[in-house]
C-alpha cells in the first residue's frame, strides 16, 4: 500500500474523536469522516446540554453485555478512570467537577459544546483532517492490504487502516443510521441482536397520563425470565408512560425479555426507595388522617392515586385502617407493580444494546479478528452502561484503544 495511506476514521462522535486524537500520535496522516456537518451531536445533546463526561467512580459490574464479561473488563481496564480524567483536564483543557448529588463529573464550563469543541480542537491541533458532510456508503478490503471506502458524493477514499465509530441506531437525528452494524455483519462478525437500551417505557392506554410531570426518586426492580436488575434514582411520569434515570437503567430487562419472546418483564417500584418498615412506622395507628400522612411524603397527585389503587379511604384516621387495607397500601407504596406495554424505541433510547461480539476484537487494540486492519469503537460493540457517564466512558476507552491500535500498525 502507499507509504502514507491515511488512517481513516468513520464517525466523529465521542468514540471517533477520541480515536482520531490518539491515532494522530503515530505520525500517520489521519482523516476523520463525518456524515453530519459538524459531528459530536450526541455529545451536544447529552446531560441536558451539560455533558456528563465521566462518572465520579466506575463500577464495571454495571455494564451490560451478552459477550464475555472477561473481554469487557479487559477493554475497560485499558484506560483507568483516573487517567481518563487527567486526559480531559490536562490534555483537552477541560477541568471537571463532581456533582455531589449525582456522583457525576461535568465540565467546569457546564457546557456540552465546550466538550465537543475541545475534542475537535485537540484533534485538529494534532493534525487530523476533518471532512464533515461526508456520508460513507461502502467499505471493502483491498487486495494486498488497506481499505477502500465509497462515499455518497466524491471519489472513493483509500485507507491503510480504518476505524469504524459510526454509532448504533439510537437517536437517529444525530446521524446514527446503522451503517457500521450492517457493514460489520456483512464482513462476517458475530452480531448480537440490537435493541433500544436506556429507553422510556410506555403504557397503552396511558392509565397514568394524568400524573405526567410528577417526578420523584424511587427504587425500581425489573425482572424477566432470565435476568433481574435494580436501580435507584429519578423517576418521571410522562404522557405516554415513564422515564427518568432509574427507569431507563432497568428498561433493557423489559426490552430484552420481549425480544427473546418471553412474557413481559415485571417492574416493581418502591416510591422514594422507602422500605416497608419505614412506611409501617408512618402508618402506625393514630388520629392522623391517612391521606395527610401519605401526601406529607409523596407528591399529592401520586399519593391520591396510590390510595385509590390500594382501595382505601384517605379520609380515614390511621387508627381505623383495616389490616387488609394497610397491607394493600404497603404493597402500593413499596412494591408497586408498574404496568407497561411497549417502549419508545431508538428515537428516544440513550444507546443501542447488542452489536458486535466483544470476542471479535482484540481487547487491547480493538482490531477486528475477522477483518485485519479494521478497528471498532463505541456503540457498535456489544456493551453499554447505566445513565451517568458510563456510555461516554465506553466511547473514550474504546476510541483511544482503536486509535492507538491503528497507529501501531505503522510503527
Amino acid at each position: 500500500m502507499p507509504s502514507q495511506s491515511p488512517i481513516v476514521i468513520v464517525g466523529a462522535g465521542a468514540a471517533g474523536l477520541m480515536a482520531a486524537i490518539h491515532a494522530a500520535q503515530s505520525g500517520r496522516p489521519v482523516l476523520l469522516l463525518e456524515g453530519t456537518r459538524d459531528g459530536g451531536r450526541k455529545i451536544l445533546i447529552s446531560g441536558g446540554g451539560r455533558c456528563n463526561v465521566l462518572p465520579a467512580s466506575l463500577d464495571e459490574r454495571r455494564f451490560v453485555t451478552a459477550s464475555s464479561v472477561h473481554s469487557l473488563r479487559k477493554i475497560l481496564r485499558g484506560w483507568p478512570h483516573h487517567e481518563m480524567r487527567r486526559f480531559f483536564e490536562e490534555e483537552a483543557g477541560l477541568p471537571l467537577v463532581i456533582e455531589e448529588a449525582t456522583g457525576k463529573l461535568f465540565p467546569l464550563a457546564d457546557s456540552s459544546r465546550a466538550v465537543r469543541d475541545a475534542l475537535v480542537g485537540l484533534a485538529r491541533a494534532r493534525g487530523v483532517a476533518f471532512r464533515g458532510g461526508t456520508k460513507v456508503t461502502g467499505l471493502e478490503p483491498k487486495g494486498g492490504g488497506g481499505w477502500r471506502l465509497t462515499v455518497e458524493r466524491g471519489e472513493p477514499i483509500e485507507g491503510g487502516a480504518v476505524i469504524l465509530a459510526t454509532g448504533g441506531l439510537s437517536v437517529p437525528k444525530t446521524g446514527s443510521d446503522g451503517f457500521g452494524l450492517a457493514v460489520l455483519g456483512s464482513l462476517g462478525h458475530t452480531m448480537h441482536p440490537t435493541y433500544p437500551a436506556l429507553t422510556p417505557l410506555t403504557l397503552d392506554p396511558p392509565a397514568f397520563g394524568d400524573l405526567a410531570g410528577v417526578s420523584l426518586d424511587v427504587s425500581i426492580t425489573a425482572t424477566s425470565t432470565t435476568e433481574r436488575c435494580q436501580a435507584t434514582g429519578g423517576f418521571l411520569f410522562t404522557h405516554r408512560g415513564y422515564s427518568g434515570p432509574a427507569l431507563l437503567d432497568v428498561s433493557h430487562v423489559a426490552v430484552r425479555g420481549r425480544l427473546a419472546g418471553e412474557a413481559d418483564a415485571t417492574l416493581d417500584v418502591a416510591w422514594l426507595g422507602a422500605t416497608r418498615e419505614a412506611w409501617q412506622e408512618r402508618l402506625a395507628p393514630s388520629a392522623s388522617q391517612l391521606a395527610t400522612v401519605v401526601r406529607r411524603v409523596l407528591p399529592r397527585r401520586l399519593a391520591d392515586r396510590l390510595l385509590i389503587v390500594a382501595e382505601v379511604d384517605g379520609a380515614l384516621p390511621l387508627s381505623q385502617l383495616s389490616r387488609a387495607g394497610r397491607e394493600r397500601l404497603l404493597t402500593a407504596l413499596t412494591r408497586f407493580p408498574l404496568p407497561w406495554t411497549a417502549d419508545e424505541g431508538y428515537k428516544k433510547a440513550e444507546v443501542t444494546g447488542g452489536g458486535v461480539d466483544l470476542g471479535d476484537v482484540d481487547p487491547v487494540t480493538m482490531e477486528s479478528r475477522i477483518a485485519p486492519g479494521l478497528f471498532l469503537a463505541g456503540e457498535l460493540l456489544d456493551a453499554f452502561g447505566p445513565i451517568g457517564g458510563y456510555n461516554f466512558t465506553w466511547a473514550w476507552v474504546t476510541g483511544r484503544a482503536a486509535g492507538l491500535g491503528a497507529g501501531s500498525r505503522f510503527s
